[in-house]
Protein backbone atom coordinates (compact mmCIF):
# COMPACT_ATOMS: atom_id res chain seq x y z
CA UNK A 1 0.00 0.00 0.00
CA UNK A 2 1.01 3.79 -0.84
CA UNK A 3 2.34 4.72 2.63
CA UNK A 4 1.40 8.03 1.29
CA UNK A 5 -2.25 7.71 1.23
CA UNK A 6 -3.77 10.45 3.54
CA UNK A 7 -7.22 8.86 4.35
CA UNK A 8 -7.45 4.83 4.74
CA UNK A 9 -10.13 2.37 5.99
CA UNK A 10 -9.20 -0.44 8.22
CA UNK A 11 -10.93 -3.57 7.37
CA UNK A 12 -12.01 -6.82 9.45
CA UNK A 13 -12.46 -9.84 8.16
CA UNK A 14 -15.75 -12.56 9.27
CA UNK A 15 -16.13 -15.86 9.47
CA UNK A 16 -14.96 -18.28 6.44
CA UNK A 17 -10.88 -16.88 7.43
CA UNK A 18 -10.69 -18.72 9.92
CA UNK A 19 -7.25 -21.25 9.72
CA UNK A 20 -5.48 -23.36 12.60
CA UNK A 21 -2.34 -21.62 13.08
CA UNK A 22 -3.72 -18.02 12.75
CA UNK A 23 -2.27 -15.40 15.15
CA UNK A 24 0.62 -17.74 15.92
CA UNK A 25 3.08 -15.47 14.31
CA UNK A 26 1.61 -12.46 16.39
CA UNK A 27 1.91 -14.05 19.52
CA UNK A 28 5.21 -15.62 18.85
CA UNK A 29 6.51 -11.72 17.66
CA UNK A 30 4.72 -9.71 19.88
CA UNK A 31 3.93 -10.22 23.58
CA UNK A 32 1.16 -7.71 23.63
CA UNK A 33 -0.88 -9.91 20.88
CA UNK A 34 -0.49 -12.98 23.33
CA UNK A 35 -1.72 -10.64 26.08
CA UNK A 36 -4.42 -10.26 24.14
CA UNK A 37 -5.71 -14.35 23.61
CA UNK A 38 -5.02 -14.25 27.52
CA UNK A 39 -7.56 -11.84 28.62
CA UNK A 40 -9.82 -13.69 26.22
CA UNK A 41 -9.29 -16.55 27.40
CA UNK A 42 -10.11 -15.79 30.92
CA UNK A 43 -13.76 -14.49 29.79
CA UNK A 44 -14.36 -17.40 27.85
CA UNK A 45 -13.02 -20.26 29.67
CA UNK A 46 -10.50 -22.15 27.50
CA UNK A 47 -6.95 -21.30 26.05
CA UNK A 48 -8.43 -19.89 22.58
CA UNK A 49 -4.20 -19.90 22.00
CA UNK A 50 -3.91 -23.30 22.03
CA UNK A 51 -7.20 -23.30 19.88
CA UNK A 52 -6.23 -21.09 17.42
CA UNK A 53 -2.85 -22.32 16.79
CA UNK A 54 -3.26 -26.07 17.05
CA UNK A 55 -6.97 -26.74 16.19
CA UNK A 56 -8.37 -29.46 15.72
CA UNK A 57 -9.50 -27.30 12.50
CA UNK A 58 -13.45 -28.90 13.14
CA UNK A 59 -13.81 -26.67 16.28
CA UNK A 60 -11.85 -24.11 15.64
CA UNK A 61 -15.01 -23.82 12.55
CA UNK A 62 -17.78 -24.73 14.94
CA UNK A 63 -19.57 -20.79 14.48
CA UNK A 64 -19.04 -20.41 19.01
CA UNK A 65 -15.50 -20.92 18.80
CA UNK A 66 -14.68 -19.28 15.32
CA UNK A 67 -16.22 -15.86 16.06
CA UNK A 68 -14.61 -15.28 19.27
CA UNK A 69 -11.24 -16.47 17.73
CA UNK A 70 -11.41 -14.28 14.85
CA UNK A 71 -12.11 -11.26 16.91
CA UNK A 72 -9.60 -11.68 18.99
CA UNK A 73 -6.87 -12.10 15.52
CA UNK A 74 -8.42 -9.37 14.66
CA UNK A 75 -8.09 -6.41 17.37
CA UNK A 76 -4.23 -8.53 18.02
CA UNK A 77 -3.40 -7.68 14.49
CA UNK A 78 -4.31 -3.97 14.58
CA UNK A 79 -2.66 -3.64 18.33
CA UNK A 80 0.79 -4.57 16.43
CA UNK A 81 -0.28 -2.37 14.05
CA UNK A 82 -0.15 0.09 15.86
CA UNK A 83 3.37 -0.27 17.10
CA UNK A 84 4.82 -1.47 14.37
CA UNK A 85 3.15 1.09 11.88
CA UNK A 86 1.68 4.21 13.19
CA UNK A 87 1.80 6.30 9.74
CA UNK A 88 -0.77 4.03 8.69
CA UNK A 89 -2.76 4.41 12.13
CA UNK A 90 -2.60 7.78 11.70
CA UNK A 91 -4.18 7.48 7.85
CA UNK A 92 -7.30 5.35 9.07
CA UNK A 93 -9.97 7.57 8.97
CA UNK A 94 -12.99 5.05 8.86
CA UNK A 95 -13.41 1.08 10.19
CA UNK A 96 -15.57 -2.16 8.88
CA UNK A 97 -15.82 -5.52 9.27
CA UNK A 98 -17.56 -8.40 7.37
CA UNK A 99 -20.48 -9.68 9.93
CA UNK A 100 -18.54 -10.87 12.78
CA UNK A 101 -15.74 -8.41 11.67
CA UNK A 102 -17.88 -5.42 12.35
CA UNK A 103 -17.51 -6.60 16.12
CA UNK A 104 -13.63 -6.11 15.64
CA UNK A 105 -13.90 -2.21 14.14
CA UNK A 106 -16.50 -1.28 16.83
CA UNK A 107 -14.10 -2.50 19.35
CA UNK A 108 -11.17 -0.65 17.71
CA UNK A 109 -13.09 2.20 16.90
CA UNK A 110 -13.73 3.02 20.65
CA UNK A 111 -17.06 1.84 20.62
CA UNK A 112 -16.67 -1.00 23.17
CA UNK A 113 -14.15 -2.30 25.38
CA UNK A 114 -12.03 -5.52 24.70
CA UNK A 115 -13.46 -7.82 27.93
CA UNK A 116 -16.96 -6.68 27.05
CA UNK A 117 -16.79 -7.17 23.18
CA UNK A 118 -15.42 -10.78 23.97
CA UNK A 119 -18.44 -11.59 26.27
CA UNK A 120 -20.83 -10.33 23.22
CA UNK A 121 -19.30 -12.04 20.23
CA UNK A 122 -18.93 -15.60 22.58
CA UNK A 123 -22.97 -14.82 23.15
CA UNK A 124 -23.33 -13.86 19.53
CA UNK A 125 -21.49 -17.18 18.41
CA UNK A 126 -23.49 -19.39 20.53
CA UNK A 127 -26.94 -17.55 19.84
CA UNK A 128 -26.16 -18.34 16.38
CA UNK A 129 -25.19 -22.13 16.84
CA UNK A 130 -27.86 -22.58 19.06
CA UNK A 131 -30.40 -21.35 15.87
CA UNK A 132 -28.84 -23.21 13.69
CA UNK A 133 -29.02 -26.25 14.87
CA UNK A 134 -33.00 -26.30 14.87
CA UNK A 135 -33.15 -26.46 11.25
CA UNK A 136 -30.99 -27.79 8.23
CA UNK A 137 -29.77 -24.86 6.46
CA UNK A 138 -26.29 -23.25 5.46
CA UNK A 139 -25.13 -21.08 2.87
CA UNK A 140 -23.07 -20.45 -0.60
CA UNK A 141 -21.37 -18.40 -2.83
CA UNK A 142 -22.54 -17.77 -6.04
CA UNK A 143 -19.77 -16.73 -8.55
CA UNK A 144 -19.96 -14.89 -11.63
CA UNK A 145 -23.59 -13.77 -11.53
CA UNK A 146 -25.01 -10.40 -10.73
CA UNK A 147 -27.75 -9.57 -8.06
CA UNK A 148 -30.48 -9.48 -10.27
CA UNK A 149 -29.68 -13.03 -11.25
CA UNK A 150 -28.75 -14.41 -8.16
CA UNK A 151 -32.00 -13.06 -6.77
CA UNK A 152 -34.14 -14.74 -9.63
CA UNK A 153 -32.23 -17.97 -8.59
CA UNK A 154 -33.76 -17.60 -5.02
CA UNK A 155 -37.16 -16.97 -5.94
CA UNK A 156 -37.28 -19.86 -8.34
CA UNK A 157 -35.18 -22.24 -5.53
CA UNK A 158 -36.98 -21.38 -2.86
CA UNK A 159 -40.54 -23.11 -3.14
CA UNK A 160 -43.59 -22.54 -1.39
CA UNK A 161 -41.73 -22.82 2.53
CA UNK A 162 -37.94 -22.44 2.73
CA UNK A 163 -35.92 -19.36 2.88
CA UNK A 164 -33.20 -18.70 0.31
CA UNK A 165 -31.96 -14.64 -0.38
CA UNK A 166 -28.98 -12.92 -1.29
CA UNK A 167 -27.15 -12.43 2.07
CA UNK A 168 -23.95 -11.44 1.59
CA UNK A 169 -23.36 -9.00 -1.05
CA UNK A 170 -19.35 -8.91 -0.81
CA UNK A 171 -18.65 -7.94 -4.71
CA UNK A 172 -19.46 -7.54 -8.38
CA UNK A 173 -19.22 -12.02 -9.36
CA UNK A 174 -19.80 -12.98 -5.84
CA UNK A 175 -22.86 -13.43 -4.03
CA UNK A 176 -23.28 -15.62 -1.07
CA UNK A 177 -27.14 -17.26 -0.66
CA UNK A 178 -28.19 -18.43 2.80
CA UNK A 179 -31.24 -20.47 3.64
CA UNK A 180 -32.70 -23.63 4.25
CA UNK A 181 -30.21 -26.66 2.36
CA UNK A 182 -33.03 -28.40 0.29
CA UNK A 183 -32.66 -24.85 -1.12
CA UNK A 184 -29.75 -24.45 -1.33
CA UNK A 185 -29.29 -27.92 -3.27
CA UNK A 186 -31.79 -26.72 -6.38
CA UNK A 187 -30.03 -23.39 -6.32
CA UNK A 188 -27.30 -24.84 -7.57
CA UNK A 189 -28.46 -26.30 -10.50
CA UNK A 190 -30.85 -23.29 -11.32
CA UNK A 191 -27.36 -21.47 -11.04
CA UNK A 192 -25.31 -22.87 -13.08
CA UNK A 193 -28.26 -22.74 -16.06
CA UNK A 194 -28.13 -19.02 -15.20
CA UNK A 195 -24.80 -18.49 -15.88
CA UNK A 196 -23.01 -19.07 -12.86
CA UNK A 197 -19.03 -20.43 -13.36
CA UNK A 198 -19.61 -22.35 -9.37
CA UNK A 199 -21.16 -22.46 -6.52
CA UNK A 200 -19.32 -23.28 -3.60
CA UNK A 201 -20.44 -24.58 0.00
CA UNK A 202 -19.64 -22.31 2.94
CA UNK A 203 -18.26 -23.63 6.02
CA UNK A 204 -20.54 -21.90 8.40
CA UNK A 205 -23.28 -23.41 10.99
CA UNK A 206 -26.48 -22.25 9.21
CA UNK A 207 -28.41 -19.93 7.03
CA UNK A 208 -26.48 -16.61 8.48
CA UNK A 209 -28.51 -13.21 7.94
CA UNK A 210 -31.72 -14.25 7.24
CA UNK A 211 -35.09 -14.83 8.87
CA UNK A 212 -33.56 -18.65 10.25
CA UNK A 213 -31.44 -16.18 12.74
CA UNK A 214 -34.66 -14.01 14.26
CA UNK A 215 -33.93 -16.60 17.38
CA UNK A 216 -30.51 -15.31 18.29
CA UNK A 217 -31.61 -11.27 18.01
CA UNK A 218 -33.05 -11.55 21.38
CA UNK A 219 -30.17 -13.06 23.13
CA UNK A 220 -27.59 -10.78 20.82
CA UNK A 221 -29.52 -7.41 22.01
CA UNK A 222 -29.66 -8.59 25.51
CA UNK A 223 -26.18 -9.26 25.39
CA UNK A 224 -25.61 -6.21 23.80
CA UNK A 225 -27.51 -4.70 26.59
CA UNK A 226 -25.67 -5.58 29.25
CA UNK A 227 -22.53 -3.71 28.38
CA UNK A 228 -21.28 -0.16 27.58
CA UNK A 229 -21.14 0.79 24.16
CA UNK A 230 -19.53 4.35 23.74
CA UNK A 231 -19.62 6.98 20.70
CA UNK A 232 -16.64 5.99 17.74
CA UNK A 233 -13.77 7.94 17.58
CA UNK A 234 -14.21 7.11 13.32
CA UNK A 235 -17.34 5.96 11.62
CA UNK A 236 -17.98 2.04 11.23
CA UNK A 237 -20.11 1.35 7.95
CA UNK A 238 -22.00 -1.20 8.88
CA UNK A 239 -23.02 -4.35 7.08
CA UNK A 240 -27.48 -3.53 7.44
CA UNK A 241 -27.13 -0.48 5.39
CA UNK A 242 -23.16 0.70 4.18
CA UNK A 243 -23.60 3.67 6.00
CA UNK A 244 -20.94 5.06 8.17
CA UNK A 245 -21.61 5.36 12.02
CA UNK A 246 -20.13 7.03 15.08
CA UNK A 247 -23.29 7.31 17.47
CA UNK A 248 -23.30 4.35 20.29
CA UNK A 249 -27.43 3.91 20.00
CA UNK A 250 -27.06 3.91 16.38
CA UNK A 251 -24.50 1.16 16.43
CA UNK A 252 -26.49 -1.13 18.73
CA UNK A 253 -29.33 -1.54 17.40
CA UNK A 254 -27.41 -2.50 13.95
CA UNK A 255 -25.09 -4.71 15.18
CA UNK A 256 -27.75 -6.37 16.65
CA UNK A 257 -30.55 -6.50 13.46
CA UNK A 258 -26.84 -8.08 11.85
CA UNK A 259 -27.66 -11.54 11.88
CA UNK A 260 -31.06 -11.21 9.69
CA UNK A 261 -29.95 -8.79 7.06
CA UNK A 262 -27.94 -9.06 4.18
CA UNK A 263 -24.22 -7.98 4.38
CA UNK A 264 -24.17 -5.01 2.38
CA UNK A 265 -20.16 -5.09 1.92
CA UNK A 266 -19.54 -4.18 -1.66
CA UNK A 267 -22.13 -1.32 -0.79
CA UNK A 268 -19.92 -0.28 1.83
CA UNK A 269 -16.77 -0.50 0.33
CA UNK A 270 -18.08 2.23 -2.36
CA UNK A 271 -19.50 4.28 0.15
CA UNK A 272 -15.93 4.16 1.77
CA UNK A 273 -14.73 5.15 -1.50
CA UNK A 274 -16.58 8.26 -2.06
CA UNK A 275 -16.10 9.53 1.39
CA UNK A 276 -12.89 9.79 0.28
CA UNK A 277 -11.43 6.56 1.87
CA UNK A 278 -8.52 6.49 -0.56
CA UNK A 279 -7.07 2.64 0.58
CA UNK A 280 -7.32 -0.03 2.70
CA UNK A 281 -5.62 -2.36 5.24
CA UNK A 282 -7.12 -5.59 5.84
CA UNK A 283 -6.15 -6.82 9.99
CA UNK A 284 -6.48 -10.43 11.10
CA UNK A 285 -6.24 -13.83 9.20
CA UNK A 286 -6.27 -14.27 5.77
CA UNK A 287 -6.79 -12.07 2.75
CA UNK A 288 -10.33 -12.57 1.70
CA UNK A 289 -11.35 -8.80 1.56
CA UNK A 290 -8.41 -7.98 -0.63
CA UNK A 291 -9.80 -10.26 -3.01
CA UNK A 292 -12.85 -8.25 -2.60
CA UNK A 293 -11.33 -5.32 -3.19
CA UNK A 294 -10.22 -5.89 -6.18
CA UNK A 295 -13.22 -7.16 -7.97
CA UNK A 296 -14.94 -3.52 -6.35
CA UNK A 297 -11.99 -1.35 -7.94
CA UNK A 298 -8.51 -3.18 -8.83
CA UNK A 299 -6.86 0.08 -8.74
CA UNK A 300 -7.22 1.07 -4.90
CA UNK A 301 -4.24 0.15 -2.76
CA UNK A 302 -4.52 -2.67 -0.15
CA UNK A 303 -2.27 -4.06 2.25
CA UNK A 304 -2.77 -6.66 4.95
CA UNK A 305 -1.27 -6.95 8.09
CA UNK A 306 -1.91 -10.31 10.81
CA UNK A 307 -0.09 -13.51 9.15
CA UNK A 308 3.41 -12.41 8.91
Amino acid sequence: MALDVKSAGILFPGQGAQAVGMGKWLCETYPAARRRFDAASEVLGYDLAALCFEGPAEKLNATEFCQPALFVVGVAAADVLTAERPEWIDSIKAAAGLSLGEYTAVCFAGGMKFEDAVTVVKRRGEAMQAASDVVRSGMASVVGLDLEKVQAVCDEARGEVDVLRPANLLCPGNIAISGHLSAIDRAEPIAEQAGAMKVIRLTVAGAFHTSLMQSAVETLAEALDAVEIENTRIPVYSNVDGKPHTDAGEIKDLLSRQVVNPVLWEASIRQMMNDGIEGFIEAGTGRILQGTLKRINRRTPTEGFGDG
